[in-house]
């Protein structure tokens, strides 16, 4: 996958995309991640990029020239025929989910654009941004915190970025609900146990003692979750 962020701060997301899976991605080739600085497309003399809103209020808006400009120097070196998906980061948007993260992870380009101050001119959004994205009820100072997040969402759904196409499909909101305990060796830790359906053995037993434990966490903390999970007569009976 390539991915190109048009940003006034590279370096916001080249420290956590650039350590840990998401860096051996990158050295694997399986993920192309490109920072591009908004701020060098600039055509006034002390690279400017904000002004006042028209119609009065607090703070600066990002100006559409930097931006349009960055974003036609990006898109020619892309050679897919079509309109490339192109996410902006914003409280207004579709609030992000693992759903919509599956849906991304199978593009081959993604653009973001990373607002800042109090965000961007409306043209923008209006002719270059094909998904306006929150990634939840609350502003943060600009656009390249939830970029970072959604990337890195979406790029250990690429396949060959985990180890295991299972590690991520038995994670929380995967499969509709959050995630069962897991447990890991020693199996006494200062008088704390296992529980001992782990230690059994058998398979169906295991499984289905983790379903129902996601079914009852996801009960007691996002309940909200369970009619999107595919509830099943055996689901209510355990």
């Amino acid at each position: 996958m390539i991915i190109k962020v048009l940003t006034l701060f590279p370096e916001m997301l080249e420290g956590p995309l650039g350590v840990s899976i998401i860096k051996n991605a990158q050295d694997k080739g399986l993920l192309d991640i490109d920072y591009i600085n908004i701020r060098d497309f600039a055509d006034n003399k002390h690279k400017k990029v904000d002004d006042y809103p028209y119609g009065g209020g607090a703070g600066m808006l990002m100006t559409p020239q930097p931006i349009f400009d960055c974003y036609s120097e990006v898109i020619k070196d892309i050679s897919s025929k079509e309109k490339p998906r192109t996410i902006y980061c914003s409280p207004k948007g579709k609030v992000f989910n693992q759903q919509m993260a599956i849906e991304l992870s199978k593009e081959e380009t993604l653009i973001f654009i990373c607002g800042h101050y109090e965000g961007v001119d409306q043209r923008v959004i209006d002719e270059l941004v094909t998904d306006e994205i929150s990634i939840g009820d609350y502003v943060l100072t600009g656009g390249e915190l939830p970029v970072a997040v959604i990337i890195d969402t979406i790029s250990r759904l690429i396949p060959g970025v985990l180890g295991q196409d299972e590690s991520f499909q038995e994670e929380s909101f995967y499969s509709g609900l959050l995630e069962y305990p897991q447990y890991t060796r020693p199996q006494n830790f200062r008088g704390l146990t296992v529980p001992s359906v782990l230690l059994s053995g058998n398979h169906k037993e295991i499984k289905d003692w983790r379903r129902k434990t996601s079914l009852e966490i996801t009960t007691k903390r996002r309940p909200d979750l369970l009619e999107k999970a595919g509830i099943t007569k055996e689901d209510k009976k355990s």
